[in-house]
């Protein structure tokens, strides 16, 4: 049995108290007579002045909010508290400023019982790092789906996230799936060869498809009781996007219920707005005053490095054949909006290195029935459908002159690494670019899925079931994938390597940047 990873006094910890008591539940006495912090802490968003922080407690409680730049406190920087109220499910998150650059910044939540100005809460403690204001090495992980196909938290826990947390990323990236609100849970599953997995720990909201707000916020709960996430969570910020499953699979605004026996409420916009409101609710995702539940936005990480983060399902068209021969709202899958602002975000960027993070792969074919669920409809032809989207941006970045543009995509559940060569493409209008492919973090494994030429993309490395293995693979046979991006600060170069469960390096590469001014 792998041992969980606890997070560090220097991380975690205050005046003594465990993390681990401190994420209690309220079962004890002497707990329940005081405000207890219910799924530990998280942080995301971050940049070189800022970052987002997020707890929650039991109770109706005044949070208090410490920043610091040391262990102690001795520095420490009182922020107005926050009121963890029923209507947000006792969930509190605030935007911190005027953070220095290039610095651990230490937070503390405490939290008073409103009932009962005398009961006081233990403290607790996360901990991240702001970007830098000048060059220097940066570290991120990235991958995607977790707790999918019904693998839950076995008496391993999740153990890739305590493989990421070893490696000390300046952040995480979670590109999607980041819950199954779909993907209903029993307590033992039969494996192919009799043994039984066992999820250990299960909550009701699991146990059933989510519909309700509650339900919804219940398979957030979930996820944060395992405690490989929360020790991560404790000292990396993850930085989060969605895909299909925060609201049910392959998930559009046109998805059709009316046969899904599994739901009571047949209006996929309901279930849409449920969801949204909990996944803001529950991760330290920043909001935009303007548009408050807007997912795609930029993330400056200092000099060398912009990530853009872009949701390929708020704004899609429904799911067809993607063979139509003209651009239109229903056949788009990012939207004219979204589109406008990457193209904007790109041309401006100043950062050598231009991440993209994309919930979903470019050049891979994912059907959903006899539909296209992703971008490429599988024809190796010409651009068509949701891929015409796709051209006009990638013929933009090069008319643009706009150079290291690198995406990084999950969604699939196995991982790879594709190089896409107009040379070999049928669309030839863009510079060539590479994509890396990653996940599941914790849920069945399947792939690997067929590739459309119309932009030219080259397996140049893939890790999936074999055809002897077969599909929905459970996390407990290691095929579990997460990547890491090296950025060196001397050298500017990217190094990508393509990870497993086991720590395992299966493949990497190194990238020069390129039109780098001397």
């Amino acid at each position: 049995m792998t041992k969980l990873i606890r997070p560090s006094r220097r991380a975690v910890l205050a005046g003594g108290t465990a993390f681990a008591a401190a994420l209690a539940m309220p079962s004890l006495s002497r707990a329940a007579a005081r405000p207890i912090f219910t799924h530990g802490v998280q942080s995301g968003d971050v940049n070189t002045s800022s970052g987002m922080i997020w707890t929650r407690t039991d109770r109706p409680a005044k949070v208090m909010m410490e920043v610091s730049t040391t262990e102690s406190f001795a520095d420490a920087r009182r922020l107005a508290s926050l009121d963890a109220l029923p209507p947000s499910d006792f969930a509190v998150k605030r935007l911190v400023e005027g953070l220095p650059a290039d610095q651990d910044i230490f937070y503390r939540f405490t939290a008073t019982d409103l009932h009962d100005m005398n009961a006081t809460s233990e403290p607790i403690i996360g901990q991240f790092r702001t970007a830098p204001s000048s060059r220097r090495s940066v570290k991120f992980a990235w991958s995607g789906d977790t707790a999918g196909q019904g693998w839950g938290i076995d008496d391993e826990g999740m153990r890739t996230y305590a493989t990421m947390a070893q490696h000390r990323p300046d952040f995480f990236i979670h590109s999607g799936d980041t819950i199954y609100a779909d993907g209903a849970m029993q307590d033992e599953v039969t494996l192919k060869d009799g043994s039984i997995w066992k999820n250990a720990t299960l909550i009701d909201e699991k146990r059933k498809v989510a519909e309700t707000l509650n339900e919804y916020r219940g398979q957030w709960k979930y996820n944060l009781m395992d405690a490989h996430i929360l020790a991560m969570n404790a000292v990396c910020p993850t930085f989060f996007q969605w895909d299909d499953h925060e609201v049910i699979n392959n998930w559009s605004s046109s998805k059709d219920l009316t046969a899904d026996d599994r739901y009571t409420e047949k209006s996929v916009h309901v279930l849409a707005a449920n969801a949204a409101r909990a996944f803001h609710e529950m991760t330290p995702i920043s909001y935009t005053p303007a548009e408050p539940g807007r997912v795609y936005r930029t993330i400056n990480y200092g000099p060398m490095l912009d990530v853009f983060f872009l949701d390929l399902r708020s704004y899609r068209g429904p799911n067809g054949d993607g063979m139509e021969d003209t651009l239109t709202d229903a056949s788009r899958i990012m939207g004219a909006e979204q589109v406008a602002w990457l193209k904007r975000e790109l041309a401006n960027s100043k950062a050598t290195w231009k991440v993209i993070a994309c919930d979903m792969p470019l050049g891979l074919v994912v059907p959903d029935g006899d539909k296209i669920e992703a971008i490429s409809n599988g024809d190796n032809g010409a651009a068509k459908g949701r891929e015409l989207e796709l051209a006009d941006l990638l013929r933009f970045i090069k008319n643009a002159g706009i150079k290291n543009t690198v995406w990084f995509t999950a969604d699939v559940h196995y991982t790879a690494a594709h190089y896409y060569d107009p040379d070999k493409a049928q669309f030839q209008d863009f510079d060539p670019f590479w994509e890396f492919v990653s996940g599941p973090l914790h849920a069945g494994t399947f792939g690997p899925n067929k590739l459309d030429a119309t932009f030219g993309p080259e397996v140049k490395f893939v890790k999936a079931p074999t055809e002897e293995q077969g599909p929905n693979l459970p996390p407990s046979m290691g095929l579990q994938f997460f990547g890491l991006v090296d950025i060196d600060g001397a050298t500017q170069q990217m190094k990508v390597r393509l990870m497993d469960r086991a720590d395992t390096k299966l493949w990497a590469i190194t990238l020069d940047p390129q039109g780098l001014s001397l």
